[in-house]
C-alpha cells in the first residue's frame, strides 16, 4: 500500500462519478486465468471533470450511426451464415435475457442458425432453470458442457479462500467455452451479447466489435495459469488430477483458434444496448420470468438470477470493493436513462450490500465450508479504507448517500 493507494491497488480516496453511482473503487475485467492473491487491480477511470469512462462511453453511443452499425451486422451474417442451414454461429448463454435476446433476434431477424452452448450455472435458481428451458423451448438447439463437479467445487472453493471470488471458476469457463467450440465444431462466428466495456472496463475495447483474445486464449504452460489463486500444475499435483480434469478451465488454444479462423464478436457493438429493454423483448418473444421477489443486494428482479452463488458474488465484491449490486444495477440505469443519480442513490443505501441470506447455506455446502468459515473468510478481504467499525458493526467510510 502506498499514500495514494490501498488494498487491490484501489484508491485511498473515494470518489463517485457525477454522473451515475459507480466509484473509482470498480475494477476492470481482467484474464481471470492470471488472478493471484491480493493482486493490483486495474480501476475505471475517471475525467478531471469528474464523470467515469462508462458514462463518457455512453454519452459517446449518441454519436454512433446505428443503422450503419446494423448494416455491418447484416454484412457478418451473410458472410458467414449456411445455405445449407447449418449451424453457422455460436451464442454462449445460459438463458438470461441477454442471451435470449441476441439468439432470438440473430435466428428470428437476421436468419442466422444458432448453436446455443450452455456452461451452466453453479447451483441454478428455480427460475434460472425455468428461464433456460424457456430459451430452448424459443426454437434453440443447445449444447451444455457439465464440468467435472469434484473438480467444479474444489476450485470454487479455492476461488473463495484464497481470492474470495466464488465466481470465477464459473467466469472461466464463460469466457473460455465458446471459442473452444467454434474450433471443435467448425463454426468460426461467435457472438456474445453485451460487452463488459459497457460498465467501465477497458473502455478503448468498445471501439472495435470483436472480443480480445487475451482473456479467452493463451499459450501459457500450467506453471503460469492459475485457477482459484492457485498454479494449475499445483492444484494437478495436490489433487491428483488429470488434464483432462481441467481442461475446462484452461484458456483456449490460439493456434487452433487461427487455424479455425474463429471471430468472437460483440452484438453490443451492431445493436444499441439497453438491458431493460433486453428484458421486455425476452418476455415478449419467450416464457422468460423474473424472480417473483427482488434479489438480494438490488432492487432489481431481471438480472443474474440464473445462479445461486451470484448473490455471493456480489456480497463478497461488496466486502473488495465498497460496491454491490444496487451500485451496478443503478449506475447502468442511470445511463440509460431509466433512473435518476438521486433516485439510484437512495436505492444504494437501501439495498446495496445486503447479506446473502436465501442462498448461503447452499452455497457453503456447495464448496464444502462452514457458513462460519464464510464469515471468516470475508473479514480477511475486507478493505481497511473503504470501512470503519461502529458500535461493533462495520459500515463505509465514503458512502455514496453522504457525498455531494
Amino acid at each position: 500500500m502506498t499514500d495514494e493507494y490501498g488494498k487491490y491497488g484501489l484508491p485511498i480516496e473515494v470518489r463517485y462519478c457525477i454522473k451515475c453511482t459507480m466509484s473509482n473503487q470498480r475494477p476492470s475485467s481482467e484474464r481471470e486465468h492470471g488472478s493471484k492473491k491480493d493482486a493490483k487491480k486495474n480501476i475505471i477511470s475517471f475525467d478531471e471533470e469528474g464523470v467515469c469512462s462508462a458514462c463518457r462511453h455512453n454519452e459517446s453511443k449518441k454519436l454512433i450511426d446505428w443503422n450503419e452499425r446494423e448494416k455491418e451486422l447484416t454484412e457478418l451474417c451473410n458472410k458467414y451464415r449456411r445455405k445449407d442451414g447449418g449451424f453457422d454461429c455460436i451464442v454462449p448463454g445460459s438463458g438470461g435475457k441477454d442471451s435470449i435476446f441476441a439468439a432470438h433476434i440473430l435466428k428470428y431477424k437476421y436468419n442466422m442458425n444458432p448453436l446455443v452452448i450452455t456452461w451452466p450455472p453453479n447451483i441454478y435458481t428455480d427460475i434460472g432453470k425455468e428461464n433456460f428451458n424457456a430459451w430452448l423451448n424459443a426454437g434453440f438447439t443447445n449444447l451444455t458442457y457439465f464440468p467435472n463437479q469434484q473438480v467444479h467445487k474444489l476450485l470454487t472453493r479455492h476461488s473463495f479462500l484464497n481470492l474470495c471470488h466464488p465466481f470465477q471458476p464459473f467466469m472461466l469457463g464463460q469466457m473460455n467455452l465458446a471459442p473452444k467450440i467454434s474450433y471443435e465444431k467448425k463454426i468460426p462466428l461467435v457472438i456474445y451479447g453485451e460487452n463488459p466495456a459497457e460498465y467501465g472496463s477497458a473502455i478503448e475495447e468498445n471501439s472495435i466489435p470483436t472480443k480480445d483474445p487475451s482473456y479467452y486464449a493463451s499459450d501459457f504452460q500450467l506453471d503460469d495459469i492459475y485457477l482459484g489463486g492457485v498454479c494449475a500444475s499445483k492444484i494437478m499435483k495436490d489433487n491428483n488430477l488429470k488434464l483432462s480434469d481441467l481442461d475446462a478451465y484452461l484458456p483456449a488454444n490460439p493456434y487452433k483458434l487461427e487455424q479455425n479462423k474463429t471471430e468472437v464478436h460483440y452484438l453490443g457493438y451492431y445493436l444499441r444496448w439497453h438491458p431493460q429493454e433486453m428484458y421486455y423483448y425476452s418476455v415478449e418473444n419467450t416464457e422468460f420470468n423474473p424472480m417473483p421477489f427482488r434479489v438480494e443486494g438490488s432492487y432489481s428482479k431481471y438480472s443474474s438470477i440464473d445462479d445461486k452463488m451470484d448473490w455471493l458474488h456480489w456480497y463478497t465484491y461488496y466486502i473488495k470493493f465498497g460496491m454491490g449490486r444496487a451500485t451496478q444495477d443503478s449506475s447502468q440505469e442511470i445511463r440509460n436513462g431509466d433512473l435518476t443519480r438521486e433516485e439510484g442513490k437512495s436505492l444504494i443505501q437501501r439495498f446495496d450490500g445486503e447479506f446473502p441470506d436465501m442462498y448461503l447455506n447452499d452455497c457453503c455446502k456447495y464448496m464444502g465450508i462452514s457458513v462460519a468459515t464464510f464469515l471468516e473468510t470475508i473479514e480477511t478481504f475486507r478493505t481497511p479504507h473503504l470501512w470503519n467499525k461502529k458500535n461493533g458493526e462495520w459500515k463505509l467510510s465514503s458512502p455514496i448517500w453522504e457525498s455531494k
